[in-house]
């Protein structure tokens, strides 16, 4: 399912090179596959809750195809909730995006795996903030760094290996280019995004 609104909308521009990518009232620059219930907006937030689901960023900027950028938004966690970001990856209609990395979105799901994580990689275990509290992820990556603050805190930075390989499902999951992703991870996970902006590097 495409949220597309009309051709000569412009994503909207920020003050030291950030650009909003969400209008706080449509989805209009993001594409969802299967599962498309699994996100709604309220008040001004995108509220990820339902069954499995990714939702990626497809609008103009840069053509929604990012090598050096940063990503950031504001996020709230409901207890028991797991999201993610996901940097470099591509549209897919459902399952599990198979390129880029995702960066994890928890505080106290199940998953060991918390909030900062570039998950499966380089993983976080400590807990930096509170469910049902606003928090900002901050994902920076450079060359073949990525860098993850919370509230302005450095909590993960992660060079990826040069050459690096992957075997399997996970042969895309590296440093490339490409789009921004939300996930929906679970029915019982509600998880919130505000303020979500993009600033392309040189």
């Amino acid at each position: 399912m495409l949220f597309m609104g009309c051709a000569g909308s412009k994503p909207t521009n920020s003050k030291g090179g950030w650009v909003t990518v969400f209008d706080g009232k449509t989805f209009t620059g993001w594409k969802v596959g299967a599962n498309a219930s699994t996100f709604k907006i309220e008040d001004g937030a995108i509220v990820v809750n339902g069954p499995r689901a990714h939702l990626f960023y497809e609008g103009p900027l840069q053509n929604h195809d990012f090598k050096n950028f940063e990503f950031k938004a504001k996020v709230m966690t409901l207890p028991g909730s797991n999201s993610g970001m996901f940097i470099h990856t591509v549209y897919q209609e459902d399952g599990w995006p198979s390129k880029g990395y995702e960066i994890q979105v928890n505080q106290t799901h199940t998953d060991w795996r918390k909030t900062g994580s570039v998950y499966g990689v380089q993983d976080v275990k400590e807990v930096f903030v509170k469910d049902n509290e606003w928090y900002t992820e901050h994902i920076i990556v450079q060359g073949k760094k990525v860098t993850v603050k919370i509230n302005d805190k450095v909590i993960n930075e992660y060079t990826e290996p040069d050459n690096v390989e992957r075997k399997g499902g996970d042969a895309q999951k590296k440093l490339s280019s490409g789009t921004v992703a939300l996930q929906g991870h679970d029915p019982k996970s509600k998880v919130y995004y505000k303020d979500i902006m993009i600033k392309p590097l040189p």
